[in-house]
């Protein structure tokens, strides 16, 4: 994938079966200053689209003629060559049900439609931030390349989102769980600097592992960020309570992970 600095350096693949639709998200992004666009009416289109050529965001809405935008994104993280396209969901839906699988597949951002510039803009800097390097090496005394972080998500989209989002930041390596139970192991066997969990999982959800290793573990005191879909502000609140170092929706901003990284590592 070609370096892409700005948003002038960026190259869009727009996934529109609307004609309209596809020209108004055209014009939007032309100003904002991306110029190179291409266009494709369904979900086969823009594969071979991105093969023949790959671009560095893939901008879809959720209903297409033969799959769904939750599947084509699915297919791109499932190729090697597409896996690290980043993707940007248009859709006037709101159902959490069917929204979620988009969130849990490791996405930059999820539009609403219609959308304004403003939306666009930062949807496309969240995009940006996991397209390039942006080290916190120079911001914390921390050698960020020596600290071990577990990712914990049932999602292995999500958890390979995560990842690229933190490697960018200067994080080297990982050691990743599909639930809390899972990550109760790893925990028990050696030490680690930095939990990153979703909440909704299987076998022990995050909150249930957030109290557990707060409560029992022998690394009581390690910091946790909760990168989560869930929406529940009580649920939220318990967790918060149970001493979760810091909680960000699920698909995140990288420079809202950023800046609660900066706090969580200063407090370390």
């Amino acid at each position: 994938m070609s370096l892409t600095t700005g948003m002038n350096d960026l190259s869009a693949l727009v996934v529109e079966p609307s004609t309209m639709q596809g020209r108004y998200i055209t014009d939007q992004l032309s100003r904002l200053g991306v110029s190179r666009v291409r266009n494709a009416s369904n979900a086969g289109e823009a594969l071979r689209a991105m093969r023949d050529a790959r671009p560095d965001v893939v901008i879809s809405s959720l209903y297409l003629a033969d799959m769904s935008g939750t599947e084509l994104v699915r297919s791109m993280r499932d190729d090697a060559e597409l896996a690290e396209v980043a993707f940007l969901l248009v859709s006037s839906e709101t159902r959490m049900h069917v929204l979620d699988p988009v969130r849990q597949a490791g996405v930059c951002g999820i539009l609403p439609k219609p959308f304004d510039d403003m939306q666009l803009k930062t949807a496309l800097r969240a995009t940006l931030d996991y397209l390039n390097q942006d080290s916190l090496e120079a911001e914390t005394d921390i050698e960020l390349d020596q600290l071990r972080v577990l990712i914990v998500d049932d999602s292995a989209y999500a958890r390979r989102f995560i990842r690229r989002v933190l490697e960018n930041l200067g994080i080297a390596n990982f050691i990743e769980a599909a639930n809390g139970k899972e990550a109760l192991s790893v925990l028990g066997d050696g030490y680690v600097d930095l939990v990153v969990t979703d909440y909704n999982m299987p076998e022990m959800d995050g909150s249930e592992l957030v109290k557990f290793i707060r409560t029992q573990s022998w690394q009581r005191s390690v910091p946790i960020l909760m990168v989560t879909s869930e929406s529940d502000e009580g649920r939220l609140a318990a967790v918060e309570d149970a001493g979760v170092s810091g909680i960000c929706d699920k698909p995140f901003e990288p420079a809202i992970v950023k800046k609660i990284l900066r706090k969580i590592l200063a407090q370390a």
